[in-house]
């Protein structure tokens, strides 16, 4: 992804300083160690942006999730019933699901939206 270097698009995906876009904000890339899917690290080591602005800066996360959310239940009722034809109980199951296994990635990329609307690329 280098090609989307300096877009904010690059850093809400891959979780990148949204001012260098050199490191990653989180202390653990992977986003299914339940205990450390929120945990960040303080500063970027590269530009030492301080990624908490200020306390519970991160609760205006939760208001982006919910169309975060929204976006990956409207793919998956899509999918399974226009594309693959399921009924709506299987739908339904099949809509809980995602969002139940992809509830860490929801939060991470929440958390990256939020903070993109406050810094840029430099």
């Amino acid at each position: 992804m280098n090609f989307l270097k300096g877009t904010k698009i690059n850093s809400i995906l891959r979780g990148s300083c949204p001012v260098c876009q050199n490191e990653s904000m989180y202390s653990e890339k992977n986003p299914y160690r339940l205990k450390e899917t929120l945990k960040m690290n303080e500063r970027c080591s590269v530009c030492k942006t301080k990624y908490k602005i200020e306390p519970s800066f991160f609760y205006g996360a939760m208001y982006v999730s919910y169309p975060v959310g929204i976006m990956f239940a409207g793919a998956t009722f899509i999918l399974s019933y226009f594309l693959f034809d399921f009924g709506l109980i299987t739908t339904y199951c099949l809509i809980v699901l995602v969002l139940f296994f992809s509830l860490p990635i929801i939060l991470r990329v929440s958390r990256n939206i939020w903070i993109n609307f406050f810094m840029s690329y430099k």
